[in-house]
Parts: structure tokens; sequence; C-alpha cells
């Protein structure tokens, strides 16, 4: 009868240890796996069996070829290293005792929901297309969209369409309405014709019609002024803002993971789904 393997023990002083702390507060799983190999001894298939994936798996997010994303799995990585509290708020996750209470009350400045910051939008693209790449959900709140998803070198229009490995992607837009009062202004700000930016949101919308066949998607019009720019890949965010005199894609950019309690990346989820069931549909 085959062994069932528990979960895998570090030293305790591993944990207070810098680069183990930095790897945790930064969420890169991989040096966390290859801290565990250090310190603990624990193989590949050791590591995969006690945090519930394959040695393939594990040897990809080892290597740099995937990340993690999903709050589940970081669940499962921290009761497989049976990591002490401190450590599991580093990761952004509720201590040991308040999952089992339920309780709410900690220091939200132990949850870091903003994992990571770039100076613009080119400078997370490579992070964004991965996350898409393994996505089933994909959420998006522009402008115009252009260059995230209209375009055929846009930063995400390559990535929709998945009949090709039949692994299905929902993917809602919101665009700004071409016919509002909201885009004139909108124009005026940026130094722009409203028929110019009118006519480039018509293009994305005439552009994701293309996809309905092999891609679940939907587009929808909203007229309020375009505050922030959003970008969902399941429990990742990617924030800009739009002002006046800039255009989003020119925004500095965060990296909102979802945590247990977090407001960030709830509220801005929440402000989706209210713009959306707002809007008037158009794909």
């Amino acid at each position: 009868m085959a062994a069932v393997l528990g979960p895998i023990e570090l030293p305790g002083w591993a944990w207070e240890r810098a680069e183990v702390r930095r790897a945790l507060r930064t969420r890169d799983m991989g040096a966390v796996f290859r801290l565990a190999q250090q310190y603990a001894g624990a193989s590949q298939s050791r590591i995969a069996a006690a945090v519930g994936m394959t040695q393939a798996r594990v040897n990809e997010i080892i290597n740099g070829r995937r990340e993690v994303s999903r709050l589940d799995v970081y669940e499962r990585i921290a009761d497989g290293f049976r990591m002490p509290d401190d450590a599991r708020h580093l990761l952004g996750l509720a201590a040991s005792r308040e999952k089992r209470s339920g309780g709410a009350a900690f220091d939200l400045a132990a949850f870091p929901e903003v994992v990571r910051v770039y100076a613009t939008q080119s400078s997370a693209a490579e992070e964004i297309q991965q996350q898409v790449r393994e996505a089933s959900e994909l959420d998006v709140l522009a402008v115009r969209g252009l260059g995230l998803i209209g375009l055929n070198d846009s930063l995400l229009r390559a990535f929709l369409p998945r009949e090709q490995s039949g692994k299905g992607l929902r993917v809602r837009v919101l665009l700004l309405d071409p016919n509002s009062e909201t885009l004139v202004q909108r124009a005026a700000e940026i130094g722009e014709s409203a028929a110019s930016l009118a006519d480039g949101v018509r293009l994305t919308e005439a552009r994701l019609r293309e996809l309905a066949d092999s891609c679940d998607i939907g587009v929808w019009r909203y007229r309020m002024l375009p505050t922030w720019r959003l970008m969902r890949t399941d429990s990742t965010l990617f924030v800009g803002a739009f002002d006046a005199g800039w255009e989003g894609h020119e925004s500095a950019m965060y990296k909102v993971v979802e945590t247990p309690h977090g407001p960030l990346f709830r509220g801005f989820r929440r402000m989706f789904e209210a713009i959306i069931d707002a809007a008037q549909r158009a794909v």
C-alpha cells in the first residue's frame, strides 16, 4: 500500500530568511519551490504531492514557464508547506486561526493586494499576456480598446480564440459609447476629434464581432466618464487610469490580486459589474 505523503516541513528559521519572505511577498512561487528544495530537501515530485499539482506543473513553475495566480492554489501551497501564520500573511492569505474562525480582524497591510507596479502598460505586456493565455475569464474596461483588443497586433487579440486548444475563454469588453456626450468630453481631454474617437470605438466593436464564432465574447457600451482602465484575468487585475492629457496605456499599471478580505480587487470587480449592468450590449 502506497504511503500517504503529508505536508513538507521547512525549518522554522527558514521562514524568517529574507529571500523566503521576499518570495512570499511577491508571490513568486517558483522561488518558494526552489527554497523548499534547498531548505527541506524536497524533490519536485514531493512538492507536487504536497501541493496537489503534477510534477510537470511544479517544474514549469520552478523554471519560470508558468505563474500561479489563483487564490485556491496559493492556499494549497500554504497548506502543503504548513506555512506559519506570518508567512501566510505575506502571501496574502488568512492565518490558520482566521480560516478556522472565519474572523476578519487583522491588519490589511499584511495582505498586500498590489503585488507589482509597472511604469506603463508596455512594461506589463508580457505578464498580462501570460495571464490571459491561462485564464478562463477576461474582463476589459477601456475607452476605444484598439491597442488592447481591437487590432491584429493589439495586446490581447491573439490570445482570444481558443478553438485549437479547446479551452473556453469568456470575454466581456466595456467600451465608451461612441454616441455619448462623455465621448465628446473625453476626446477634448486628449486633444482628439470626437469623430475620430467614435470611429475608433466602432472599429473595435466591428473587429470583436468577427470573433463571435470562435470566442465567447460580449461587448457593451457605457456612458460614464472613463476613470479606470481594467483588465481582469480570473483572480488578477491590471489597473491603470485615464486622466486629462493622457490615455490609459500611458498610465502606470498596478497588478492587483484577490486576497481573502482585501477591498481593492472586490471593489474594482463590483464596479465593473455595476457598469456592465447599466451598459448597452453592442456585440
